[in-house]
């Protein structure tokens, strides 16, 4: 009878087994479409006896007919180097002699095509490059690429020039003086010490610096800023209307003059699902065309199947070949789990497909895990990073997860359409006198819509909403 060491040390050894394959099933599951394409090209190149088909295979990586094949000479000769580790195989093909170096007119066509792709030129780079067109001595110069060098991607200078020069032995003038060229750059705008500096130097370039506009940000920013326009005209003896004008004009300056030159994230979505009405009814579309087809070799089935070969060769492709087959199977699960949980956001979400955003009804992944068959966390992980290309747009899975409201006719209603009802009455309010929180509570509670005034807050602010008194016009 074992005893309870031996139990342990068995549990030890299965979870030692276990715990690699868990997480690489995890990681297929969470993997969105295009990591999981670049997964399973790192596992072709370590696993040799993993290939891709032309077709769909099934989930024990088999499949029909089965096309035979047979090992050859030369592959028995590398696959030798190969069953001892899979470096000593990259090794072993990096010295065959059919590894040929680059020649040098395939580097320099290389080297062309490198120095050929187009780069995003940086703020710094830009303002560098104006300063190499200005005739400025080799001190005015150093000084002006400090001033370049402490301008952040907004625009805006981090550093006083009474810090550079305490930090460099630089006179403090010198600085003033370079910074004003600096100031002289493109964008209008550009090496400001704040925002009000920033707006003051646009209308400048823009031949208003006697303008209202001007005094407005000159005398009366913080008042601006939090829109007390009564209070700025009446400091400056003019209307409230004439305030209001010279804010709305205030508005189209850039209060971030840098961020032209930042470089735009290169998000490409690549949805996993999509739905289209067919014949009336919504079909669910996997994408499975991003993810190479795998099957095990025949080769390798056959070099298993031979009597010469010993037990060490045996039982590396033993291995191999069982870690393959988990890898299909885990790809297979992952994209039922993908398909069964859209097919019941579909289900579920007939009224938005067919109508918009107003109509998303509340869902949480319980109820979904429930119907599904998984705990909730694999449905957490199943639509992390996933898309859903609909009639109504390309949106992330977990967008149509939200909780929502009981309406007074007892409908479900989802916070996002909530959301999209504050939004549309914010949108139409008369201007001057707009709505409060307690006013959009009042309307949305006639419409059979409960909800406190805290929450019209919460959601204000989340849409980016203004107060009400900040949002007036005169």
């Amino acid at each position: 009878m074992a005893g309870p060491g031996m139990h342990q040390s068995q549990n030890l050894s299965l979870q030692q087994v276990l715990a690699p394959q868990l997480q690489q099933s995890l990681l297929i599951l969470q993997a969105p479409l295009l990591e999981l394409r670049n997964l399973v090209q790192q596992e072709m190149e370590t696993n040799p006896v993993l290939e891709e088909l032309a077709t769909e295979p099934n989930a024990d990586g088999t499949e029909e007919p089965p096309t035979p094949a047979a090992a050859d000479e030369e592959f028995k000769a590398e696959f030798d180097q190969l069953a001892k580790l899979d470096d000593e195989w990259r090794d072993y093909m990096a010295q065959s002699g059919s590894y040929s170096a680059r020649s040098q007119d395939d580097e320099e066509k290389r080297q062309f095509f490198f120095d050929s792709i187009a780069t995003q030129e940086t703020l710094q780079q830009h303002l560098m490059g104006q300063l190499n067109q200005a005739p400025l001595d080799a001190d005015d110069r150093k000084t002006a690429e400090l001033i370049i060098g402490n301008i952040d991607d907004n625009g805006f200078l981090q550093v006083t020039p009474e810090d550079m020069a305490l930090n460099t032995g630089i006179a403090q003038e010198d600085f003033e003086t370079m910074l004003l060229l600096v100031q002289s750059f493109y964008p209008p705008g550009v090496g400001a010490r704040d925002l009000r500096e920033c707006l003051l130097i646009q209308l400048k370039r823009e031949g208003k610096g006697s303008s209202l506009e001007y005094k407005i940000i000159q005398d009366h920013m913080a008042d601006l800023g939090k829109r007390r326009f009564p209070e700025i005209a009446r400091r400056m003896g003019i209307g409230v209307e004439q305030v209001q004008k010279c804010a709305n004009n205030i508005a189209q300056l850039d209060p971030r003059p840098g961020q032209i030159f930042a470089a735009a994230p290169q998000n490409y979505v690549l949805p996993d699902v999509t739905v289209e009405k067919i014949d009336g009814e919504y079909q669910v579309i996997l994408n499975g065309e991003q993810i190479p087809h795998l099957r095990i070799s025949n080769t390798y089935k056959d070099i298993m199947s031979q009597d010469g070969n010993g037990s060490e060769v045996k039982d590396y492709i033993r291995d191999k070949i069982r870690s393959g087959k988990f890898l299909i199977k885990s790809i297979h699960q992952r994209q039922q789990t993908i398909s069964n949980i859209a097919h019941e956001i579909v289900k579920r979400q007939r009224e938005f497909l067919d109508h918009g955003t107003a109509h998303l009804k509340p869902m949480t992944m319980v109820q979904i895990a429930d119907i599904v068959g998984v705990h909730e966390t694999t449905v957490s992980r199943a639509i992390s990073g996933k898309y859903m290309s609909t009639p109504q747009g390309v949106f992330e899975m977990k967008y149509f997860f939200t909780p929502g409201y009981q309406t007074s006719s007892g409908e479900s209603m989802s916070n996002t359409s909530v959301k999209e009802a504050i939004m549309d009455l914010v949108k139409n309010e008369n201007g001057a006198s707009p709505l409060s929180d307690k006013e959009i509570v009042e309307i949305l509670s006639e419409r059979g819509i409960p909800i406190a005034r805290r929450t019209v807050a919460k959601y204000r602010t989340e849409l980016n909403i203004l107060p009400s008194n900040m949002r007036r016009k005169y």
